[in-house]
């Protein structure tokens, strides 16, 4: 599993309130979800993405708050399919494999991506490379039972196919 894109960078201690407002969790749709994406954080944020083509770099704690899941799903739905930051808030972590979205933790060396850096991520070699700086750092590769939940979109489709197969 490879992502390419342009980094959209945000701080430290990104509650699940500023990614998904507790106003919008009446819906449970993706599209819905992802067009109000941060708008407790910045309203115009949305406009900043290119759907498919950006990837998230964050600080420290990113998710922290709320266990709601529809977090992870909003910043699917915006178009984002990676969050690359300094550390997760864990029920976030766990959630975002759960739901589809790659959290990937890097540590101090989040400071080596900025703004509108253009990333590559390689999973499977636990890789980012920077075409802007020209700098990779190394991530310790998703064990892959997670990367088979990911594969398949998320927890809920992961045991669709296992019962699938079974019947």
């Amino acid at each position: 599993m490879k992502f390419a894109g342009s980094a959209l960078t945000v701080g430290d201690h990104i509650d699940t309130d500023a990614i998904i407002p507790a106003i919008y969790l009446v819906s449970a749709d993706p599209a819905e979800l992802g067009s109000h994406c941060m708008e407790g954080l910045d309203p115009q944020w949305k406009k900043k993405i290119k759907p498919g083509a950006t990837l998230l770099t964050a600080g420290r704690n990113f998710g922290c708050g709320s266990s709601r899941e529809h977090a992870p799903v909003a910043l699917i739905g915006a178009g984002i399919p990676v969050v690359i930051a300094h550390s997760f808030a864990r029920i976030f972590y766990r959630n975002s494999f759960n739901m589809g979205l790659v959290p990937i933790e890097v540590g101090e060396d989040y400071s080596e991506f900025h703004e509108g850096d253009e990333l590559t991520v390689d999973l499977p070699a636990g890789k980012i490379y920077n075409k802007t700086t020209g700098k990779t750092v190394n991530f310790p590769p998703l064990p892959e039972s997670m990367r088979a939940i990911l594969d398949t979109g998320g927890l809920a489709e992961f045991v669709k196919g296992k019962l699938s197969a079974k019947l």
